[in-house]
């Protein structure tokens, strides 16, 4: 341990005749009974002078004590790093001045002081400015120099005002003897020596203990898990799938055909009908007296007329349905000539009003006759009573202008023209809808099939809830399953019927459910999540199985506790136990800290 002083400053008047008079460093050094093993020697010399002193010697027994004592200020001015290094380095700071020396003590205020602030840059170190001897009360002198000083001793305000400059500690010694060296001057530099040996053993006890607590033994880091892969979502097509059954025109059962029946242009009253309220009066789903709006009725009349015969043909059990569309003459030729963009509007979802718009006005490019056709259209898509809404009705509104949709045809025998038998029970449908939203149904319905030619067709492997699932979709492109093992079962019929969507829709409900279930439930459920990998194999859903292997590796300790753990194949338990979290690897650390951790405990208890 040691304490490091260094003094600036000359004790001495400058005018004093006794220049063998010793410092204030060496005298508390020759006078103290604490200090022991003096040393000292002389640095090298600065304009003939030395620059500074070095004592060394002991103090308190075994404290190695530095003192380098600095009686000329010009240090700072001829090097100025040798003066910052010696203040940084400093444990204790004393500045002397004599009293009947105010032109030094002036240039040491104005020049050397904030020399010393802008060295110490805001360092807690103790600093005693010790202003010595006994004020001579002579002439003061009248040069014009020296007019400003009206005395040439240093006051005491002058002295205490520099102190608070520096926060330092302020002390006055008339003399030199026994009582100022060792009780006044020593009292205040030996309390400042045993505050900084204070402050030293508190930083080493401090850093000692960092050292310890950087080679103590610390607790294994648990890894976050694996991120499980990422399922993404597949667009709808539930628009382009309606509006290539307009294209292919399977299923067709309405042919629209001007007066003179010289062209035809055929389309599926399920589609019409689901857009508008006007084909169901046409095709008879509503009756004149149900439709709540008389313009619609004189629309309908007035636009279109049916061919006579039964619009809805009952086919009677064996009766292949293989009946001619039902005619409708359009009245109007202009609104005929434009149809076919109009029917691809209504396929297409009835949203895309403005190429709708722009279609009509190259085929007519008459203005006149673009407003009327638009008009026609317009009432044909609105809801009954909102007459009004129709002339001031903007293009982005237009969807706004019906209500009715496919859904109001599901599980419904009307316009069916499929039944399917399942369990027992009939479920009603259309082909017209199976055929554009499902490809293998697409097949099954116009291919060399028995079903292409019958109106009931069994269906088995499923049951009748899954299956009505499953048609729900079909017809409204949207399905909520009620459990896990629900959306499982719906899996398996998007599969077997190659509706990939909807198997993607499940997959990611099955995911989100199982994500969010707790730890708790997850190991009290009955649920198999093995079961629904084997499944999810099985039946070809290879992002769903993946992710169910990586969520029984990142739940190890839950499942492996399970008995149907062990239904894992070979090829399934190796990724487990190599995927696994936590891994074996951070539980044999862990094992090895609690031993670490107990044996410390015990060799404390035994101590």
């Amino acid at each position: 341990r040691s304490v490091n002083i260094v003094a600036f400053g000359n004790e001495r008047d400058g005018f004093s005749e006794d220049n063998q008079q010793p410092s204030l460093i060496w005298s508390y050094l020759g006078r103290s009974a604490l200090i022991s093993q003096i040393d000292s020697s002389l640095s090298a010399s600065h304009v003939g002078n030395p620059v500074f002193t070095e004592y060394q010697a002991c103090i308190f027994g075994n404290v190695r004590l530095v003192v380098q004592d600095c009686p000329v200020w010009d240090i700072f001015d001829s090097d100025w790093y040798t003066s910052c290094r010696l203040i940084g380095g400093a444990d204790i700071i004393v500045i002397k001045y004599s009293v009947n020396d105010k032109t030094s003590f002036q240039e040491l205020k104005d020049s050397y002081i904030p020399m010393v602030k802008k060295a110490l840059n805001h360092c807690s170190v103790p600093v005693i400015i010790s202003a010595i001897g006994a004020r001579k009360n002579g002439v003061p002198c009248t040069c014009p120099l020296c007019t400003s000083d009206r005395r040439n001793c240093v006051t005491t305000s002058e002295g205490v005002q520099l102190a608070k400059e520096l926060g330092a500690t302020y002390l006055e010694l008339h003399t030199l003897n026994d009582f100022y060296i060792q009780k006044y001057f020593g009292g205040v530099l030996e309390y400042f020596m045993i505050q900084s040996l204070n402050q030293k053993s508190s930083e080493k006890m401090k850093k000692r203990k960092k050292t310890q607590k950087s080679h103590r033994v610390k607790p294994p880091q648990l890894e976050q898990p694996e991120k499980m892969p990422i399922l993404k979502g597949e667009a709808s097509h539930y628009n382009a799938d309606l509006h290539n059954l307009l294209c292919c025109c399977q299923c067709a059962d309405v042919a629209f055909c001007p007066e003179d029946l010289s062209t035809a242009v055929e389309a599926h009253k399920i589609i019409l009908c689901s857009v508008s309220h006007l084909f169901m009066l046409l095709f008879g789903v509503k009756s004149p007296s149900n439709a709540h709006d008389a313009s619609m009725v004189q629309l309908a009349q007035s636009l279109f007329a049916v061919e006579a015969g039964d619009p809805f043909p009952l086919f009677p059990s064996g009766v292949p349905p293989c009946v001619s569309p039902v005619k409708v003459v359009v009245k109007d030729s202009v609104f005929c000539s434009c149809l076919p963009d109009i029917l691809h509007f209504i396929y297409s979802g009835a949203f895309q009003w403005e190429r709708l718009e722009e279609d009509i006005k190259k085929k007519l490019k008459d203005p006149d006759k673009t407003e009327h056709v638009l008009e026609k259209v317009k009432c044909i898509l609105k809801t009954p009573g909102k007459l009004n809404a129709v002339k001031d009705c903007n293009s982005h509104q237009i969807k706004r202008l019906y209500n009715t949709s496919l859904r109001l045809f599901f599980n419904t025998p009307v316009l069916a023209d499929v039944i399917f038998k399942i369990q027992g029970a009939t479920v009603p449908a259309h082909r017209a809808v199976l055929v554009a939203r499902c490809e293998v149904m697409a097949a099954m319905f116009n291919g060399n099939y028995l079903e292409a030619n019958s109106i009931l067709v069994p269906v088995y492997g499923v049951s009748k809830d899954t299956f009505l699932s499953f048609l729900e979709y079909l017809y409204t492109d949207s399905c909520c399953p009620a459990s896990i093992l629900q959306a499982m079962s719906l899996l398996i019929c998007a599969e077997m019927y190659q509706v990939m969507r909807l198997q993607h829709i499940c997959e990611l409900y099955i995911i989100t459910q199982l994500q969010s279930m707790p730890s708790r439930e997850l190991a009290s459920t009955s649920l198999s999540i093995v079961s629904l990998l084997k499944k999810a194999k099985f039946h070809n859903s290879d992002c769903l199985s993946t992710w169910l292997l990586h969520f029984i590796a990142t739940n190890y300790l839950i499942f492996s506790q399970k008995p149907e753990f062990q239904e894992l194949s070979v090829e399934e338990r190796n990724f487990v136990e190599m995927h696994r979290w936590p891994s074996n690897l951070y539980l044999k650390q862990l094992a090895d800290y609690r031993n670490y951790i107990h044996s410390q405990k015990c060799q404390c208890t035994v101590m």
